[in-house]
């Protein structure tokens, strides 16, 4: 995918004015996503990326601060925070609202999705905390199907509930 069909994608999805909005959500994500994921994977995603895109992946994770255990632990296992405090890096970032923040990232994701290497995405699911993998197309599906089953299980007992004070 070239850089341009990558922006315009983000743009169209996250119903953004211009591409320079996109730009600003896509690197404010990436940054982000690369401070919280193990510098490896980083690493991996940027290589999958147009150049334009992978550079805030290879950007963060080379820059990684702290004594050479810190930074050898974030290049292993990233930092620990949750999705307030990813919606409020990429919030600062883009001056943004940390709803706006999420509403993009998660439109970004939908681009990343379609444009990665499915076992690269899967590794991705595997490292993020529930409530930042929640923002990922696969997690979405998933909630998806389980409010459907839900719906569909309550709607079976509703309907045998209202069948039995029929026959009682």
């Amino acid at each position: 995918m070239r850089y341009e069909e990558l922006t315009g994608l983000v743009q169209d999805r996250a119903q953004l004015p211009d591409r320079q909005s996109a730009e600003r959500a896509i690197r404010a994500t990436l940054e982000t996503l690369a401070e919280r994921i193990p510098g490896g994977l980083a690493d991996h995603m940027a290589a999958q990326l147009p150049h334009e895109a992978g550079e805030p992946l290879r950007r963060v994770a080379a820059a990684h601060e702290g004594t050479p255990e810190e930074r050898a632990y974030r290049r292993d296992h990233g930092e620990r925070f949750g999705l307030t405090g990813f919606a409020g890096r990429i919030a600062w970032r883009t001056e943004r609202t940390e709803e706006e923040a999420l509403r993009e990232a998660a439109a970004f994701f939908e681009v990343l999705d379609s444009a990665m290497d499915p076992e690269l995405m899967e590794k991705l699911y595997g490292v993020l905390p529930n409530d930042i993998r929640g923002l990922l197309p696969e997690a979405r599906a998933e909630q998806d199907a389980r409010a459907e089953r839900d719906t569909r299980t309550e709607r079976g007992s509703r309907t045998e509930r209202g069948s039995q004070a029929e026959r009682g």
